[in-house]
């Protein structure tokens, strides 16, 4: 691989400087590396740094997570910027070699990289890979090279694991055909001799690498019986099964049992019995009691080593499919339902020391390990998860056996507190697992009301908010868990109870606050058989909004809660429902404004940096919708932190700006500001646009600006440049929709005059678009353009511009290949209605369609539109103006946009003067008809559905026309 020594150097620097702590250094070499990952042979000249051994260890492992990201983005074929054929084949060729050379961390990288490559090119554009990897296995094996034999085990895996997490079709069962054709046998041959080595050999630093191997091979075992028992591995299940058993029922040295070796072989294994049991009961019956045996052995077994809690965690699920199942009576007895409890369940709620340790020292890493529905299994929720499958066959012993436990612990709590809190905090922890979710039946395990006024009131009115932290939070977490029936009245007058925990030293403590109020804010009742509505208003915050909002801004100035984005969260819920005077906006925008300056230094915490700019939305939204006045307050605090955003290409924040922005303008009264003026220049600059990723938010403030002052598109040129914009977005499929949006304002506001003699050019573009890419949502969008255009100019305007681009045919064209086949795949309300308003303008009033040889189109079109008008999504989905909604977390920044809700603007309807789109159709083909008596019958009875002829004899009824 040719690569100058020149350009080594020159990406070693960046990367280098990538991890600056100048911010400009660092945005610099990211801008570089930016640009340079769009040249050719970019991927080769990663490939080569990551292989170089005098390279620092840093600089190739950046060059090898920058090469795993590049592929993430460019092997597609279908991307937008997708590499050549012949890089990609010289990629291949070079990835397996390099892969086993390198050191584990770039290893890793490589895998995952091998791995984006294999999901799109293995097998059919790949054949060499897998059998490569078998021979130099095999010569591996033979040279009893173990950490060979690994580095090809762990390729395959990465290559495997699709068969897990891909949907099942036929093309991926033929995939996983192939692969075990040729390599099931390999597999097994690898593992038991292995295993033959491993009970021949008691030397721990020749065990590892050989249990390694083992566990390697147990997960690839998982992915290739992962959608099928395979019948290679039916026919040698006993010798898969035999071995598997020996690893969960054999004592290893002792080096190898304390530092995890053994314990991650045996999680893995217990994965492949709970996958056997869920996916080949039948088969698999005549091991289960061995196995139910061998697994219940090693959670009665004394832990030796720091990993044991994933085997427990595995081994614990395995038990919880056994429960569920058919062979449930295993677990039958009252004798086995006790032992379980008392020796598997109870021991494992009972917070452990490295459980506070994280407490106290990682609120984060808790919170997400703490609160149920996380991806991150933890020995608490999955004891509980096994109490809940013994329930299901066993419920009345199961619930006598925990409510004999939760009295137990309580009691203990009782007559030591200081000494036994812990007792305490399982049994709420306890209560709130095991709590039927809302809408599943069910009852709970104790009584609520009773359990909340004697064990959680006592938490939340204690004076001391810091004593027994634990405790603290765990009422938080049960009054969060349980604010759905706690009455209205009860849960307000715990509020100021909830508030003050926001001043609490505890980390935990104070975010618990924080959710419990955002939460509390999301509840929803259903009235009197209406659409839920949020239970708590605007009126029943405002008396707290003060105390609740200095306590949410003092909690941000706690060690470590800086960034803390379960405050954030709060503080934006807050700012989104309650109203509140001039005097809170300025505090609350000038101290937003403050953390904004503060994290632009280095923006690390997403999902944090999203609430903060919600935040900012919203009061903004709020305070300046009711007193326009504020405005030139919001602009003289923000405007410097957003500038800034831009002119030191913070590139995270770019979207985030663009869009308070576009608020700020809508808010603002005309004329707009030279500030706002320089904005606009910059916004035209082709040179914005390069940065795909910000490309919504830009569209979004572009709009903004054209429906603020359209005529200033009249000028200097602007609108061509406008044009221009479009023209690029619409050539790459992620933003052909944005482009749609553009021309879409441009029609909306601005005077026929102005825009007319730009419709040749428009109309050829989007042509062209149209004639290379013909898929369903580029027509769509066509087709709500044109739609547009019609409701705003007239049938005439649309079909003689149209058919001015190339001869007096073309529209016809348009209409039945695109406008009448797809008129039915519109969705949205307002997409909808306009279309089928539009579609009803050209069946009246176009006289070109009115036509007697037009008569095929026009029946096809009554067609169209009567089945767009009965879809049974029509005008639903939309988001009521004052609704509040739950936001899912941001993970990070490599998502492209990140909207924010409170900056958002209501899509405007073009029609609003029609309300009801089924009418005006009706009633218009009424007129029509009653213009030409006895004409359209027969069309319709010809080139009309009879399913759509019977629903418009329907819609006559409902609306009192005729059709004559």
């Amino acid at each position: 691989m040719e690569v100058s020594q020149e350009k080594l150097n020159l990406l070693s620097e960046w990367f280098s400087q990538s991890v600056s702590y100048d911010a400009v250094a660092r945005r610099k070499a990211e801008a570089s590396l930016l640009s340079a990952a769009a040249e050719p042979d970019f991927a080769l000249a990663l490939l080569r740094l990551c292989s170089l051994p005098a390279a620092l260890d840093q600089i190739r492992l950046a060059a090898a997570l920058q090469f795993k990201n590049l592929l993430k983005t460019r092997w597609d074929p279908n991307s937008d910027n997708p590499l050549p054929d012949n890089e990609k084949t010289l990629v291949k060729s070079l990835l397996l070699p390099l892969l086993l050379q390198s050191p584990p961390q770039i290893q890793r990288a490589l895998s995952d990289a091998l791995e984006i490559a294999s999901s799109y090119d293995f097998p059919a554009s790949w054949p060499s890979l897998l059998p490569d990897i078998i021979s130099s296995l095999a010569t591996a094996l033979a040279a009893a090279d173990y950490t060979s034999v690994n580095s090809l085990l762990s390729a395959t895996n990465s290559l495997f694991l699709k068969f897990r997490h891909s949907f099942d079709t036929t093309a991926l069962r033929l995939d996983l055909k192939y692969c075990l054709d040729l390599f099931a046998k390999p597999l097994l041959e690898t593992f038991t001799n292995t295993s033959k080595l491993i009970a021949s050999n008691p030397d721990p630093s020749v065990l590892k690498p050989l249990f390694e191997c083992q566990h390697l091979c147990s997960e690839i075992f998982h992915s290739l019986n992962s959608i099928d028992l395979p019948e290679f591995f039916e026919d040698h299940m006993r010798e898969w099964m035999d071995q598997f058993r020996v690893y969960l029922t054999t004592t290893f040295p002792p080096q190898i049992e304390t530092d995890g070796t053994a314990d991650s072989l045996r999680s893995s294994i217990c994965e492949n019995l709970q996958l056997y049991m869920e996916k080949n009961e039948e088969e698999f019956k005549d091991y289960l009691k061995d196995f139910a045996t061998a697994v219940w052995g090693l959670l009665m077994t004394a832990a030796t080593s720091a990993s044991r809690d994933q085997l427990a965690i595995t081994a614990i699920k395995f038990l919880t499919t056994v429960s569920t199942s058919v062979h449930h009576s295993l677990f039958g007895s009252p004798e086995v339902l006790g032992q379980i409890c008392t020796s598997v369940v109870f021991p494992n709620l009972r917070l452990r020391d490295e459980d506070e340790e994280l407490f106290e020292t990682n609120y984060v890493d808790y919170i997400r390990r703490d609160s149920e529905g996380n991806d991150t299994d933890t020995l608490r929720r999955t004891a509980c998860e096994l109490l809940k499958g013994l329930a299901v066959n066993y419920r009345d012993q199961v619930m006598s056996l925990v409510s004999s436990q939760i009295q137990a612990m309580l009691a203990a709590f009782n007559n030591k507190p200081a000494e036994n809190w812990k007792e305490k905090d399982a049994a709420i922890y306890l209560v709130v697992a095991l709590s039927p979710k809302p809408g599943t039946g069910g009852g709970f395990l104790v009584d609520v009301e009773s359990f909340f006024a004697s064990v959680i009131m006592p938490e939340l009115q204690n004076s001391d908010i810091n004593s027994i932290p634990i405790l603290k939070a765990g009422a938080l977490k049960f009054f969060t868990a349980f604010r759905e029936l706690l009455p209205k009245p009860a849960a307000l007058s715990l509020l100021p109870s909830v508030i003050k925990f926001l001043g609490s030293e505890s980390n935990v403590v104070h975010s618990y606050a924080a959710t419990c109020i955002e939460k509390l804010l999301l509840v929803k009742d259903k009235i009197n058989g209406a659409g839920p509505m949020t239970r708590y208003t605007a009126a029943d915050l405002n008396p707290f909004v003060p105390q609740l909002l200095n306590g949410l801004f003092n909690a941000l100035n706690f060690p470590d809660s800086e960034e803390n984005p379960y405050v954030m969260k709060c503080i934006m819920r807050v700012l989104g429902l309650a109203t509140f005077d001039a005097d809170v906006a300025k505090v609350c925008v000038a101290s937003l404004s403050g953390i904004l300056a503060r994290v632009c230094q280095n923006p690390k915490n997403p999902t944090f940096n999203h609430y903060l700019f919600e935040s900012i939305a919203a009061v903004v939204g709020q305070a300046g919708e009711r007193d326009p006045n504020l405005i030139p307050f919001f602009e003289a605090k923000l405007f410097p932190e957003l500038q800034k955003i831009l002119e030191q290409d913070i590139s995270e924040f770019w979207s985030y700006s663009f869009q308070i922005f576009a608020q700020l303008i809508n808010l603002s009264r005309p004329p707009l500001s030279e500030s706002y003026m320089g904005l606009f220049n910059v916004l035209l600059d082709p040179n914005t646009w390069k940065r795909s990723a910000s490309s919504a938010a830009l569209v979004k403030l572009l709009q903004t600006y054209l429906q603020k002052m359209p005529n200033e598109l009249n000028r200097e040129g602007r609108l061509n440049q406008v044009l221009e914009i479009f023209n690029k977005l619409i050539l790459a499929p992620s933003t052909e929709e944005l482009g749609f949006f553009v021309l879409n304002t441009v029609i909306e506001n601005l005077n026929y005059e102005i825009i007319s003699p730009q419709f040749g050019n428009i109309w050829a573009a989007l042509f062209r678009r149209l004639q290379n890419r013909r898929g369903v949502k580029f027509v769509n969008l066509l087709i709500i353009f044109m739609s547009l255009v019609l409701i705003k100019h007239g049938p005439a305007v649309l079909i003689d511009s149209i058919n001015a681009i190339q001869n007096s045919s073309l529209f016809v064209s348009i209409l039945q290949q695109f406008w009448i086949p797809n008129l039915k795949l519109v969705s949205g309300p307002i997409e909808q209605k306009l279309t089928a308003v539009a579609s009803t303008r050209l069946l009246c009033e176009s006289n070109f369609l009115l036509d007697p040889t037009q008569s095929e189109n026009w029946g096809k079109l009554v067609n169209s539109v009567i089945t767009l008008l009965t879809k049974s999504d029509q005008f639903g989905g939309e988001i009521a103006e004052d609704e509040i909604v739950d936001f899912t977390e941001t993970v990070g920044y490599s998502v492209s946009f990140a909207r924010l809700h409170y900056a958002g603007k209501k899509e405007d309807d073009p029609l609003k003067e029609i309300r009801d789109p089924k009418q005006f159709f009706v009633s218009s083909l009424a007129g029509l008809s009653a213009r030409f008596p006895m004409r359209f019958g027969p069309v319709i009875q010809q080139f009309v559905e009879p399913a759509n002829q019977s629903a418009l004899l329907q819609l006559c009824g409902t609306y009192n026309c005729a059709i004559v």
